[in-house]
């Protein structure tokens, strides 16, 4: 079955260590909660917000040997009053997993997007 797994995580500054630190500690710990392999991963997807602009997050996806994985990043939508400096990840992955056994990683201050998310990927 192919399930998408989502995460988010807060950047602390519009650096190029910042983006990939934030986002490689994002993508190791979805893949440990939920055992993905990248040999089953169909695609990734990252958003930004518009204040980041000094990297691109699917670089920490080849920073960890995930090369032969598609990966696009895109803008996040610029809303007013929205958390600043979020990378947002979904992974489409083939896995044995329900809905239900699907931990979704909100990490640092993105965990305020998805509290109820975010609890859950700490079980």
């Amino acid at each position: 079955m192919l399930r998408g797994v989502r995460g988010a995580t807060g950047v602390e500054a519009n650096t190029r260590e910042a983006i990939l630190g934030a986002t490689r500690e994002l993508l190791q710990k979805m893949a440990e909660a939920n055992a993905i392999e990248p040999d089953r991963v169909s695609m990734i997807l990252f958003t930004a917000t518009t204040d980041l602009t000094a990297a691109f997050p699917a670089t920490a996806a080849r920073e960890i040997g995930w090369t032969r994985v598609p990966l696009m990043c895109s803008p996040e939508l610029d809303v007013q009053g929205a958390l600043p400096r979020i990378v947002r990840v979904m992974i489409l992955v083939e896995t044995e997993l329900s809905p239900q056994a699907i931990r979704h990683q909100y990490l640092s201050r993105a965990a305020a997007l998805r509290p109820d998310l975010a609890a859950e990927g700490k079980r």
